[in-house]
This record gives structure tokens, sequence and C-alpha cells, in this order.
């Protein structure tokens, strides 16, 4: 380009040139000038293109150089998409609050502390008791933080104690114009909660309360609300701890999904509609519904329920849903359901030739009593456990027994060799949740027989065995007496108190027959809430009630029955007690500050049932639990029993003090027909009773007999004031230093 446009200027120069040789000496000056002007034409307009040409390239490469920086600083100013996403936070942390009383809230608050934490995510468990909702409440809403509550239900659906004030500020909120309804926008919460079916009109009441209110107060609801069930029988997953867990694992899932932001739906008139994910997924639903093979079930379109979230679904299945359709489909979804509930109620129509306990005639279709967590609780306590729903454990005075030590209050009261009885229970399960429960309630409840159940002999042929090779275990031993050890072996007595309540096992009259077959004697222990079981059952060897408190109020409290018609189930059982004509014992526990001010109306019970004995013991406390209020100060000293029964016995026209065991803390009150020519006959005449027992089932329960058909004479060490206090001389008494805690025992 250059090399072209030189010849061009030298060309125009050479003919200009020439021109004006020639007419140099014909023109004036003025007009050569314009001349040459004219001539050069050429050569101006080239060295004009030439600037203009050098002029535009130096522009252009200014230009883009400037751009080109103007754009490198923009990208540097510009935050990066990565740094972006990083620095934005959408879950700040996780507080877990927990209502709980007997400490199983609290457990899985800290287990889900610890899966938070796994997850990168800070987490804090939280006492309802130490937060101050007025104060702090409002602050988790912009706190990017999520609040999960784990609450218990209590005793008539109300708060445990640590979660009372946290509930009632939450209830008085939700209604107070003060607050207004959007005091809680913003917060995030998921709820699951404790509770026990068999409560009926009480289950888990107070999880559906908290979600209600936080709800009122404008909180948002990030999952379905969980609800788990103690009752092993109707638990969705067979336990507690299995509800929890399948709860846990949604929670989980939908936390991931808020950490990483969740993405606003798009409203479908964006630009880019090829890679628009929300047109897709409409024509792939659209697809879908033409496609006859596809046709989803309108259980998909439903909105998840409490123990089905939504976050867990697939894609395909959350589709959204016209309003006008909603009622159709909820009306199919309830008759789907009514109908599964009426086929399974269905099998509840056989009634048991024993006792009346209602039977399911499919076996394959109920559960097991004993669940895996329960097996492994109970096991780590020292239960042997047999089958799906019975258990044998070694009596603390069997040991003692077999060292010649001394025996319990049953060998002092009735002549028991404490070394020769068996401890054990056809039904760990149990309708009662008493405050001084020994086993602290790791045992399960119900009102009603809707396990899996095993055959009596299977129970009584295992319980043996266990028993024995318990037995085996001190061969050997230092301190066991080889002849008590011999006697161990073979069962004499066995005690049906061990934990739960027997009288609910269908086959207990079964099993009873059993025990007297094989010359076992029968001591039964019921808590007073069956008494149509107590009526049909056949004789044992003593019957007994155990009368916690006398009045409706303190036994709520005491036993916290799960019948709602408790106190009517209680004092029919007291009379049903009263139409059995062999021994029936009344058990009394003393719990001080809680029953021992009632005396009059023990005398009244008394009077309802007319027991043949009257065991008064002071409650035994067995350490410390979460379930339980109770205290060492509730256990009453030996002299403030002894106190008690007099001024009880003083009340009693027919009865009178026969008998007495210091070393349990327990009294025997015994109906004066039982002291004969001055002398009591409170012990036992074991063969007697099973001669009597014999002829009994021999005559089809024609040939009846009566308490004092099968009675012994007591003897002078183990009546009231005698100076051994109940502790039988031919014993060794030990006095143990530093005692540790046992709670075994009958």
């Amino acid at each position: 380009m250059p090399t072209l446009i030189v010849f061009i200027l030298l060309l125009a120069s050479s003919v200009s040139a020439s021109d004006s040789k020639v007419s140099q000496d014909a023109r004036s000056p003025t007009e050569s000038y314009f001349m040459w002007l004219w001539h050069s034409r050429l050569y101006l307009y080239s060295a004009a293109a030439l600037v203009f040409g050098l002029w535009f390239l130096l522009k252009k490469k200014s230009v883009s150089k400037d751009a080109s920086k103007e754009k490198n600083d923009k990208a540097d100013k510009a935050p990066k998409k990565n740094d972006r996403e990083t620095k934005e936070v959408h879950v700040s942390g996780v507080k877990i609050f927990y209502g709980s009383q007997t400490g199983t809230a609290k457990g899985f608050a800290n287990e889900l502390s610890e899966e938070v934490k796994a997850l990168g995510l800070p987490a804090e468990v939280i006492d309802m008791k130490d937060y101050d909702p007025d104060d702090q409440l409002a602050d988790e809403c912009i706190s990017k933080s999520v609040c999960v509550f784990l609450v218990a239900t209590y005793t008539d659906g109300q708060p445990t104690e640590n979660a009372e004030w946290f509930c009632k500020w939450l209830e008085e909120a939700s209604t107070d114009f003060r607050y207004g309804k959007t005091y809680l926008k913003g917060l995030r919460y998921a709820v699951f909660g404790l509770g026990n079916s068999v409560y009926v009109g009480h289950y888990n009441t107070v999880c559906k309360n908290v979600d209600k209110w936080l709800w009122m107060l404008s909180g948002r609801r990030i999952m379905t609300r969980g609800e788990g069930d103690c009752n092993v029988v109707k638990s969705l997953n067979g336990s507690i701890q299995a509800d929890f867990l399948a709860w846990k694992v949604k929670f989980l899932n939908r936390l991931k999904t808020l950490a990483k932001g969740e993405k606003k739906s798009c409203s479908g008139k964006c630009k880019t509609e090829g890679s628009c994910k929300n047109k897709r997924k409409e024509r792939q639903e659209e697809e879908k519904k033409t496609s006859p093979q596809n046709n989803s079930s309108e259980d998909d379109l439903v909105e998840s329920s409490s123990d089905e979230d939504e976050s867990g679904l697939p894609d395909e299945k959350k589709t959204v849903l016209d309003v006008e359709d909603l009622g159709n489909i909820m009306n199919s979804v309830k008759k789907a359901k009514s109908k599964e509930e009426s086929q399974r109620d269905g099998q509840m129509v056989k009634l048991s030739k024993l006792n009346g306990v209602q039977k399911i005639e499919d076996e394959g279709e109920r559960r097991e009593m004993i669940t895996p967590a329960l097996r492994e609780a109970l096991t780590k306590q020292g239960y042997k456990l047999i089958g799906s729903h019975s258990g044998v454990k070694l009596c603390r005075w069997t040991k003692s027994m077999l060292r010649g030590r001394g025996g319990c209050y049953k060998h002092t009261f009735y002549g028991i060799e404490s070394h020769r009885c068996m401890e054990t229970t056809p039904s760990l399960a149990c309708a009662n949740k008493c405050v001084f429960c020994w086993r602290h309630h790791t045992n399960p409840v119900g009102t009603e027989w809707r396990w899996k159940m095993d055959p009596a002999e299977k129970i009584l042929e295992d319980a043996l065995e266990k028993h024995q090779n318990m037995i085996r275990q001190f061969r050997g031993v230092p301190g066991v007496k080889p002849d008590r050890y011999e006697e161990g072996l073979a069962v004499k007595h066995c005690a049906l108190s061990l934990v739960g309540e027997p009288i609910m096992y269908p086959e207990i009259n079964n099993f009873i027959r059993l025990l007297h077959h094989h010359q076992i004697s029968s001591f039964l222990v019921t808590n007073a809430q069956f008494p149509q079981e107590i009526r049909s059952l056949v004789p044992v060897t003593q019957l007994y009630v155990s009368v916690d408190a006398s009045t409706q109020d303190s036994l709520k409290k005491i036993d916290r029955p799960l019948f709602k018609d408790f106190w009517p189930r209680f004092l029919d059982s007291l009379k049903a007690l009263g139409e059995k004509k062999q021994r029936t014992v009344y058990r009394l526990t003393l719990v001080k500050s809680w029953n021992v001010e009632e005396m009059q109306a023990y005398s009244e019970l008394i009077a309802l049932g007319q027991p043949d004995f009257i065991e008064v013991k002071g409650v035994t406390y067995c350490g410390e639990s979460s379930a339980s209020s109770l205290t060492m100060a509730n256990v009453p000293w030996h002299q403030e029993v002894v106190t008690f029964v007099q001024q009880l016995a003083d009340m009693l026209p027919e009865y009178e003090i026969a008998c007495e065991h210091e070393h349990s803390n327990c009294l025997l009150i015994a109906h004066t027909k039982f002291k004969v020519d001055g002398e009591w006959w409170t012990w036992i005449d074991y063969e007697r009773f099973q001669e009597l027992v014999q002829a009994y089932d021999e005559s089809g329960g024609q040939q009846t007999f009566s308490a004092l058909d099968y009675v012994a004479k007591t003897p002078s060490w183990a009546l009231f004031g005698a100076q051994e206090q109940g502790f039988d001389p031919a014993e060794t008494r030990f006095q143990r230093r530093n005692k540790s805690k046992d709670i075994s025992g009958c």
C-alpha cells in the first residue's frame, strides 16, 4: 500500500513538472500558482488520503485498547460466581429445643445435634426452661437459623415441666394482638412430638399445639410435623426411636436443600424457553398424562402427611394441584384410609375364652412387644427375655438365701423359700407408668393385648430353664450353701410380679394351671385396672392388688394410669378381689408427702374389697430418674411406716398387725380370721394348696376351697413386736458396708 502511494506521487510529480515547463513563460505568477495547484491536484489528494488513513488507523487502535482496559477493570471489580456462592449463607445454624420429662427428647436432641454438625453446620441444644422466648425468639427470624422443637406430651396432654413456660408464652402470643400475626415471620422451624397413642384424646397434643402456635405467628414450617409413638403396637416404625430416625432422615435431607439455597420458581416468561427447567418439567408431565401406562395415582398428588414429607418425594410427584380438584382427591384418600382401618379393626373380633381379652385372628399381622431398643435396655438391666413379651430375672433375695443370709418379706409373712422362688412375668407391658417404677419405664405400656402371643407352655419352659441357668452360675461361689444350691434348682414358688401387668396376657389362666401342674405356687400381682380379668382368673395361691393411693387425684398422680376411666376400673377391681375365695392381698406403697395422709380413704377401700391381708411397704428409692420426681425425701423411715400401720389398723375393726419385716420396711395387717386361739396362721401349707387346686381342676371348678383351707402357723420370730423384727434366726444376718444400689427384687 505505501509503495503504490509513492509511485502515484512520483508519476504525478513528473507530469506536473513537464506541464509547468511548457507554460511557465506564458502565464503570470498568480496564474502560474493556481495552474500548479491544478496540475498537482492528484498529489495533494493522495497526500491527504495518506494522512487521513494514518490518523484513522491510530485512532482505531487507541479505542480498541481503551475498551479492552475498561472490560478488564469491570471484570476485576465484579465478584466471581464461586466467590458469591461461598459468601452467601442460607443457613447459619440449627437450634434444637427440647421439652422432656423422661430424658428421651433430650437424647433425641443431642443425637440430632451430632448429625447436623456432621453436615458442617453449627448446632445448639437448648433446654426450653433455659430459654426466654419473649426476648430471644424473634431474633431467630433474622438470624438465618433453623429451629427444631422436640417436645413430649406429659400427663393430661400437658407440656413437660421444663417446657411449661415456653408453651404458655407461645400460646398467649399467638392470640395477643400486641404481638401481631407476623411476629415470627421469617422463622424457619420443624416440630417432632413424643407421645403415646394409648392416651386417647391427648396423643401428641403438645407438638400439635406448638406447630399451630408458631404457624399462627407466621413462622415458616420447613417440613411437615413428625409424631413419635411410644405405643409399639401403633407406632408406624415399631418404636418411638424408629419414628424419630425416620423423621430425622427427612429433616437432614431438607436441611441440605436449605443450606444450598432454594431457587425461585420460574414464571415461564424467560427468554431461554428451551432451557427452562419448569417448562421442560411441564412438557414431561403432559407426556405422562397422555401416556396410559404412566398415569399416576391420586395419592401422589396429595400433600405429604406428618409421616411422609414432600422433600423426600421424586420430582415427578411434586406436582401442582388445582383447588377444585383437591376436594375430590381428599375424599378418595379418606375413603381408602377408612377402608384400611375397617379391615384392620375387623380382625379384632374374636374374644379369648379365658379372660375376655381381645385377640387378632391373624397372628402374622401383629408386632412383637419387645422391640430391638427395648430388648437392649432390658438386657442391660439383667432381664433374661423370653420370646416376644416375657422375661425372668433373679431376685436379690434369691441370691441372699442361697448364701444363708435371709429371705424376703414373703418368707417372713407366708413361708416362701426365697432361694426356690422364680420371679417372672408373661407380659412386660403395663397399663400404668408409676412414679416409683423400679424399671424406670423401660418396659412397654398398653391398655389391651395387641401383640404377637407366645404359648404358655413355651414361656414356662424357657423361664424355668433360664432361671436354673442363673442359679447354676452360683455353683462353687464362696458362701453359697450346697444344699441351698441344689434346692434352688427345683423351683417351688413363682412370683408373677417382675414387671408389667401379668394379667394382660390372654393365656394367663393356662400359664397358672401349668405352674400348679409343676407343683409351683403362684403369687400374682395386678395393678387394679382389669376387673373383668380378675373375675375370670382361676384360683391362685395368693392374689395381690396394688393400692398405691386411696383417692382419684393421688392415684392419677402416683400411678399415672393409661385408662381414662382408671378410677371406676380401680374400684371395680377391688370389688372383684372381694369375690375371690382364695387368699387376697392389698399391697400399699407409702410415698412420703404423697399418700401417707389418706388414712380414712384407705380404710374405706379396705372395706370395699375385704382382703385377707394388707401389706404396707415404704417406697423403695430406685435412684435418680428423669421419669420421676421421686427422691430419698419421699422414702419413709421404718418407724414412720409402723406409725402409719398402727393408726390404720385402729380404724379397721376386723384387722390387726400380724408380722413385720424391718429389713424391707414392710408390715403385714391380717384379717382376724387368721388368728386362731390367739396365734397367727398367716403362713401357707403349699402341699395342701396343690392338693386343693388339683381337686378343683379335676372337678371342673365344682369342688371349691377357701383361704382358710391351706393355712400354716406363723413362727414367733416373724410376728410384729418380736426381737428379730422378721429376720429368720436360722439365717445369718449380713451387714454390708458402703452398700451399693440394688433395685431388683419383688
